[in-house]
């Protein structure tokens, strides 16, 4: 790659399912060190986005750009959407976080002290050390969000992608969490990019936006994608941007669509 400070790069990007445009033209550049939001309500495209860049779907036209000389899946680490545990599974959290550094293996094995080593580190990094023997299936919504960021931490990845964390947390766990991969970021010298739907949880940490709309995507800082004009042009109609006490409402809704309800915390269409 020319450029030294990405990570990724996604080129002129398509992808279709089922015959329908998911994704169209889409460009953006994922940078070491940066907290990157991707921004687009439910059925954006969001996940299949982040599916596509994992190699779990293959694009239609266009290309996924990582360093010739890395294996995508030890450069990142995913936390999905949906992580569905039996309450009675027998796991420890400490094994569970210890897979995300050896479970691609097969076959028996023993793990190494420097495993354990990295397990506790990537537990303490994420704040989450009194759970190591815990249960998995036991663990809250929040505490269980702790924990999968920890294993996909603990094979030190530049990336780290995250698919709405946030979706299932009441305001409290949400600002903790956001707070939490803040510092996760700093420490860990490790890239974010986490879908949302809400913008504002994220407006304080957030070095560049992914906004995705209508099969197409705008990307930059913050404050030059959440534009009216920008927005406008991704949405195929006019879109009114409004800040109100450091916070960002994005309303959608056009004329011919009558009036539409908002609230200060969501994107809305």
């Amino acid at each position: 790659m020319s450029d030294p400070t990405t990570i990724v790069e996604v080129r002129g990007v398509d992808v279709e399912l089922g015959g329908r445009p998911i994704l169209t033209d889409v460009n953006f550049k994922v940078q070491t060190g940066e907290f990157t939001g991707l921004i687009g309500s439910n059925g954006a495209g969001k996940t299949t986005l982040l599916r596509m860049m994992l190699g779990l779907i293959e694009p239609t036209r266009g290309d996924v750009v990582w360093p010739s000389d890395a294996r995508v899946q030890r450069r990142v680490g995913y936390v999905p959407q949906k992580v569905v545990l039996d309450v009675d599974v027998p796991l420890r959290v400490r094994d569970f976080v210890a897979l995300g550094d050896d479970g691609h293996r097969y076959g028996l094995h023993r793990r190494t002290r420097d495993t354990w080593r990295r397990v506790e580190e990537m537990l303490d990094a994420v704040e989450a050390n009194e759970l190591a023997e815990r249960r998995i299936g036991g663990l809250s919504g929040g505490e269980l969000q702790r924990v999968l960021m920890a294993h996909a931490l603990v094979s030190r990845p530049e990336l780290l992608l995250l698919d709405e964390p946030l979706a299932n947390l009441d305001p409290g766990a949400t600002e903790d969490i956001v707070a939490l991969l803040a510092r996760v970021r700093e420490r860990q010298h490790v890239a974010i990019l986490l879908s949302a739907h809400d913008i504002n949880s994220l407006l304080g940490v957030m070095h560049r936006v992914i906004y995705i709309a209508n099969a197409h995507v705008a990307s930059g800082p913050t404050d030059e994608v959440v534009r009216p004009e920008v927005l406008s042009k991704l949405y195929g109609h006019h879109v009114d941007v409004v800040r109100v006490h450091g916070r960002v409402l994005v309303v959608t809704g056009d004329a011919s669509s009558g009036p539409v309800a908002a609230h200060p915390d969501v994107v809305v269409e």
